[in-house]
């Protein structure tokens, strides 16, 4: 444990408008990447705006991995067909950790992010102080398709014998 940060949790919870890949529907998945590391949500059959509401944890040693989020069509016979993917930028996230925040009220906005052409937000995301913790609710615009969209929400786990995230401000990313 003493070579990881802690841990990210991702509540993988909707896709929104996804593309169509079987004859009417698709039956989409996601996979989470970082690294070695690969996740998945259960499938959802014949829906292009799915609900999973699963949550994948990723152990983070190395805040400057890149983690990859794909949605995928589920097919029995041939290869899985690829519905898009988006870049998971934690980095605004982690910056909110850093800050050493308590005791401030539910639903306080610590930072707001917006999109931009380096990032793959489609709408407004916050960082929002909720129970002791920051979470933030990402509506990601999936790329190289031609539509849709994946709603997450990512939460940092610190892990007890674990570093922890670095307080020297952002010279690890």
């Amino acid at each position: 444990m003493e070579h990881i940060l802690g841990l990210l949790r991702i509540r993988v919870l909707r896709g929104v408008n996804l593309a169509v890949r079987d004859t009417r529907s698709s039956d989409p998945f996601v996979v989470v990447t970082m690294g070695e590391q690969t996740l998945k949500t259960h499938v959802v059959k014949n829906n292009c705006n799915p609900e999973w509401n699963d949550q994948l944890t990723l152990s983070i040693a190395d805040l400057n991995i890149p983690i990859t989020l794909s949605v995928f069509d589920k097919d029995t016979l041939t290869d899985h067909d690829k519905m898009g993917d988006a870049e998971i930028d934690i980095k605004p996230y982690i910056e909110c950790l850093k800050l050493g925040l308590e005791s401030l009220p539910d639903g306080c906005v610590v930072k707001r992010v917006y999109p931009n052409r380096t990032n793959c937000l489609s709408d407004e995301s916050q960082c929002v102080w909720n129970k002791g913790k920051i979470v933030q609710d990402m509506h990601l615009r999936l790329k190289n398709v031609e539509c849709g969209e994946v709603t997450i929400q990512i939460e940092w786990i610190d892990v007890p014998g674990a570093k922890g995230l670095p307080k020297d401000g952002m010279s690890h990313f």
